[in-house]
């Protein structure tokens, strides 16, 4: 349970009537699904506390040790893997500091023009809907007359009049125009991503992303309404003024796996007919829940007058990683939030408003929260369409169940290798490091302590021969375990598809001593992550994108430019390829695009962004805009005429002064080169001709023999 509260309560919403009368059965269903979840989940929980403790290092209580085990060393392989996976994963999605959802217009937009241009005479003829010969109306091969939506400029009338100068369709005579689709998706787009940054959604899909890494699954919940607080200062005659006021935003949080209670027997979370989520909450927590709409007052107060109902389950002291935690349990309460069907006839009996058009057979959705046997809250689901508001993400799919596989489960069997053999290693080299002594009581004298020490006297009997103490030293196998070891680590690095050198290792051998070989290596680690940001796409963004979508649609009035037939696309799989080899592909095609003939063909721009995110640039900070540019080219223009006129009067003699022909100086200013007369401002070759012997002399001695 989060410190905010998410409310997804609306105005239209209905509770039931007389909760206290009506609620007992709708208490008993909800926990006989709990239970049914609880069981069908046990096998996972067993793999998610194995996986826990690999991560932290922790040795199971069932771990058995023989009695000349010394060493209890635990090499935590899996919590480096697992920081490797999710810094990568964090670093594909997040590096450019944007969120990688896009909004487009989708190919045959609906109810909204794809373009619209200036109203021009020929689209005033209405002779005929399918145009004429030589209008320029007529339409391809095959089409019919498109429908007109109601608003086919996606609310941008007001921009342009109400639309009375614009028509639909594309332009035709040259006259401008403009593309309502693409407006309306770049309108919503960036209202969604002022709604996940203005909510740090960002954090909270951070540690979804680390929770799917290490267990196999994440989860996140929301977007649900959640009034947030804007501060505000005005500035009035006595100084400025604090006037906070409330915005309503959509939010996301995650949920642990732990909390999480879906069906059982679904495998995508579209699947499923329900949901649990188990919230702890204290009282303070719990008697917050009065304030909010369509929670009842009396049975959350049966509920504090009645006492902690909590019951700690076995995992939860190993995930806390603390021995003890006073009052872990005290004052402390137990509440099910259920998410699901409900049949229409038991909704009835239960006294919810149920449509007079459903039949008995028919179920409806609800949200119900319970507290022991105490409804706190029971409405109908407030989304359109209803929804169940859970996004869950595999790492990787398990084809039959919701939940995934992480990187701790993949390589639980090298991990036990690697600390059994690390073990064996630590304690052959103690007992190799150390002699171990044969003794002969019978040629000592009896009674005397055997303890060994530098300076230690031993008595003998007399008359007895031999050596009555033998030092013995046993051979290592430290080499052997240590060979294992890395067989051990290479296993893990295939069960995972993370190869080592990712996450920082040194003194690579094989392959990865080249420069080819290590790109491979790394090549192979970006396959295996491709398919991981895939699931991310498919499971997460796409659906999130799709729930803010339809949160804008039901609960935003105040942005009516964002309508249209939209469609989201997640961009993780995008940002796979290896950012050294997309810059260097990037660099390669601007350099083409160069060529004045090409580059009319190319959007330079868009070419220039590319290559600022693909090395962890903010393009909007350093890519200017079509206004931008056109006034730094006129700026730049201004200093290369500058530059060329400093240029030029540098390479002017000083006056009374005369170049000589192949000096620095050359033609002397204002001659023409092409006189063949040598006038015209100067002379050529004057001065006096150079004799053997002196400086700069390059010719023969006339008077010397060669």
């Amino acid at each position: 349970m989060s410190d905010n509260f998410l409310e997804p309560a609306n105005e239209t919403q209905i509770p039931i009537e007389n909760p206290m009368e009506q609620m007992p059965g709708l208490c008993g269903h909800i926990r006989s699904k709990f239970q049914d979840s609880e069981n069908g989940r046990q096998g996972f929980e067993a793999r998610w506390l194995q996986a826990f403790k690999n991560f932290r290092g922790v040795y199971d209580s069932t771990t058995q040790y023989r009695d000349s085990e010394r060493s209890k060393v635990f090499i935590k392989i899996t919590k480096t893997k697992v920081l490797a996976a999710y810094g990568q994963i964090i670093d594909i999605l997040f590096s450019n500091k944007k969120f990688p959802l896009v909004v487009e217009a989708t190919p045959v937009p609906e109810g909204i023009a794809e373009f619209a241009h200036l109203k021009t005479p020929l689209d005033d003829i209405v002779s005929d809907p399918y145009g004429y010969d030589g209008d320029g109306r007529n339409l391809p091969p095959g089409s019919t007359e498109a429908t007109r939506g109601l608003d086919f400029l996606g609310g941008l009338d007001n921009r342009y009049k109400n639309g009375e100068n614009l028509a639909p369709g594309p332009s035709l005579a040259g006259e401008p125009q403009i593309s309502p689709a693409q407006k309306a998706a770049l309108n919503l787009e960036k209202h969604i991503h002022d709604q996940l940054m203005d909510t740090s959604a960002v954090n909270v899909l951070r540690n979804a992303i680390f929770e799917s890494c290490l267990l196999g699954t994440g989860v996140v919940k929301g977007p649900l309404n959640f009034n947030k607080r804007v501060h505000k200062w005005e500035r009035g005659d006595d100084g400025r003024k604090y006037v906070p006021y409330e915005k309503l935003v959509p939010r996301i949080e995650s949920v642990s796996v732990w909390d999480f209670h879906p069906d059982p027997s679904a495998t995508s979370i579209e699947d499923a007919e329900y949901v649990i989520q188990r919230h702890r909450m204290n009282r303070q927590q719990l008697r917050g829940l009065i304030s909010l709409p369509y929670f009842y007052k009396e049975a959350i107060e049966e509920c504090l007058a009645k006492g902690s109902n909590y019951e700690e389950k076995y995992y939860e002291n190993t995930i806390r990683d603390e021995d003890t935690e006073p009052a872990y349990v005290d004052n402390r309460y137990e509440v099910l939030e259920y998410w699901g069907v409900l049949d229409a006839k038991f909704a009835r009996e239960i006294g919810m408003d149920v449509p007079n058009d459903l039949s008995e057979l028919d179920q409806v959705q609800i949200n119900a929260w319970v507290c022991g046997n105490h409804v706190l809250r029971c409405v109908l689901n407030p989304f359109t369409p209803a929804r169940i508001p859970y996004q869950v993400i595999p790492y990787e799919v398990h084809p039959y169940q919701v939940w995934g596989v992480g990187v701790a489960e993949n390589m639980e069997d090298a991990q036990m290798l690697m600390n059994g053999h690390v073990r064996m290693a630590i304690d052959n080299l103690a007992l190799a490091g150390n002699l171990v002594f044969d003794v002969d009581e019978a040629s000592l004298v009896p009674g005397q302590n055997m303890d060994i020490f530098p300076g230690k006297i031993f008595r003998r009997q007399s008359g007895v021969t031999g050596t009555a103490i033998n030092g013995l030293k046993f051979p290592s196998t430290a080499n052997e375990n240590i060979q294992m070891y890395q067989i051990s680590r290479q296993l893990a690095d295939e069960e995972t598809g993370i190869p080592s050198i990712m996450h920082g290792q040194t003194g690579v051998s094989g392959t990865g001593r080249t420069a080819s070989g290590l790109s491979m290596l790394l090549g192979s680690a970006s396959l295996s992550l491709k398919t991981v940001i895939k699931n991310i796409d498919d499971y997460l963004l796409k659906p999130l994108g799709e729930a803010y979508f339809q949160w804008n649609m039901q609960f935003n009035e105040d942005a009516p430019d964002i309508e249209g037939d939209l469609e989201i696309k997640p961009r993780g799989t995008s940002a796979v390829m290896q950012k050294e080899v997309r810059t260097q592909r990037l660099t390669t095609l601007l350099q083409t695009a160069i060529n004045p003939t090409l580059a009319p063909f190319v959007k330079i721009p868009n070419l220039i962004r590319e290559l600022a995110i693909s090395q962890d640039i903010d393009p909007d900070s350093l890519v200017n805009d079509v206004a931008e540019a056109q006034v730094f080219a006129e700026i730049l223009k201004g200093l290369q005429q500058n530059a060329q006129q400093e240029a030029s009067q540098q390479a002017q003699p000083s006056g009374g002064q005369q170049g000589s022909v192949g000096q620095s100086g050359g033609i002397p200013a204002g001659a023409n080169p092409n006189d063949p007369s040598g006038v015209g401002g100067g002379q050529i070759g004057t001065g006096s001709v150079p004799s053997a012997g002196e400086d700069n002399f390059t010719g023969t001695d006339q008077g010397s023999e060669t």
